[in-house]
C-alpha cells in the first residue's frame, strides 16, 4: 500500500503548482519563448520567466531548455504539456458548466480575432450576446498572427478561409460573402488619371498595410475566371492595425488603397473615395469562427447558438 506521504514521491505538505502558474507554462510551450506566451498571455516576459522558474522548483525538474535564441521543452516538460492541455481545457469547461443553469449563462468567453472583424462584424454580435448573457464575461484578443488559440488560452478564434486542424470545427460567421475594394480621391484621380487595368497600378502612390508577422498585404484582383497578383509600390506603409488611419490618409489625396468593400462603402457613398477598377474586384468567403470539437465551455455554446439565430434572423 502506498503511503500517502510517499504520493507521486512528494510529501503531504507539498505546494501544488497553481492553474494560472500552469496555464502560463502552456502558453510557453506552444509558443516556444517567453515573449510569445507573455504577448499572449497580456502580461510581461519578466513575469512568465519568474512562473517557470517557480514552477520548475516546485516540480523539482527542469521543464525547459533556455537558450539566447530559444527555448526548448526538456523530455519532462514535453510530456507535462500533452497531458496537461486537455486537462486544463476539460477543467475550464467544467467550471463553466457548473456555474451556469439552464436558464443563465456564466463564465467567460476569450476569442482570438484579426483586426478585420473588430471594425462592423464582430462589435455588434458581442453587443447583443451580452445583452442576452449578461452574466458572460468576453475577452477579445485582437492579433493579425495565426496564433495557436489552445495555447493563448482562448475559447474559440475567427479566421478568413484558414486551414483547420481535423479536431477543429468552423460556423460562419457575420457575411457570407465579402469582397476588397480598390479607391482613391477625387483629386488624387484628377491629378493622377484613373487606371484601367490592374498593371496600371504600378505606375501610381499605393497605400500599403503590413500584417504583425511583417508581410504586405497582398493585392489581388479577379475578372472573368481570371485572377492577378500585384504588388504596387508603396508610397504609405501602415500596420493592419492602423487601418482606418490608412482609409483617412487615401481620403486625403496620398494614393490608392486597396481593403474590404465594407470598410470603404461610407467614403464611396459619400463622395469623399471613388471606386476604382470595380470590376476587378475579388470576392472570397466571410470570417469564420472557429474552435476545438473536444471541449465546448458553456458560454461558447451559447455564442455560437447566438450566432445561429443571427444568421437565420438574417437570412
Amino acid at each position: 500500500m502506498v503511503e500517502a506521504n510517499s504520493l507521486f514521491g512528494m510529501p503531504n505538505n507539498y505546494p501544488y503548482p497553481s492553474l494560472d502558474d500552469l496555464s502560463v507554462f502552456l502558453a510557453v510551450s506552444k509558443g516556444r519563448g517567453f515573449r510569445t506566451a507573455a504577448r499572449w498571455l497580456g502580461v510581461s516576459p519578466s513575469t512568465v520567466s519568474e512562473t517557470i522558474s517557480r514552477l520548475e522548483a516546485r516540480l523539482g525538474v527542469p521543464l525547459l531548455v533556455r537558450t539566447t535564441r530559444s527555448v526548448q521543452l526538456t523530455e519532462a516538460g514535453r510530456a507535462l504539456a500533452e497531458r496537461l492541455e486537455p486537462v486544463m481545457s476539460e477543467a475550464r469547461a467544467a467550471l463553466d458548466d457548473a456555474a451556469s443553469s439552464q436558464d443563465t449563462v456564466q463564465g467567460r468567453l476569450k476569442l482570438n480575432v484579426p483586426g478585420a472583424v473588430m471594425v462592423d462584424i464582430l462589435p455588434p454580435l458581442i453587443d447583443g450576446f451580452l445583452a442576452v448573457h449578461p452574466h458572460v464575461r468576453i475577452e477579445v484578443m485582437v492579433d493579425d498572427r495565426l496564433v495557436d488559440i489552445t495555447a493563448a488560452g482562448c475559447d474559440a478564434g475567427i479566421r478568413y478561409g484558414e486551414h483547420l486542424a481535423q479536431d477543429m470545427i468552423a460556423v460562419p460567421i457575420g457575411p457570407r460573402r465579402q469582397w476588397g475594394a480598390v479607391a482613391a480621391s477625387p483629386g488624387y484621380l484628377s491629378k493622377r488619371g484613373v487606371p484601367a487595368h490592374p498593371r496600371d497600378l504600378l505606375e501610381h502612390d499605393c497605400i500599403r498595410m503590413r500584417f504583425a508577422s511583417g508581410a504586405l498585404t497582398e493585392w489581388e484582383f479577379e475578372k472573368a475566371g481570371e485572377t492577378l497578383m500585384v504588388d504596387p509600390p508603396a508610397r504609405l506603409i501602415i500596420g493592419t492595425g492602423g487601418a482606418a488611419a490608412a482609409i483617412d490618409l487615401a481620403v486625403a489625396g496620398r494614393g490608392l488603397i486597396q481593403s474590404f468593400r465594407n470598410w470603404l462603402d461610407p467614403h464611396l457613398e459619400r463622395g469623399t473615395l471613388v471606386p476604382v477598377l470595380p470590376d476587378w474586384w475579388p470576392v472570397f468567403d466571410g470570417p469564420r469562427l472557429y474552435f476545438s470539437s473536444r471541449f465546448m465551455p458553456t458560454p461558447l455554446r451559447a455564442f455560437i447558438d447566438f450566432i445561429a439565430e443571427q444568421r437565420a434572423l438574417a437570412d
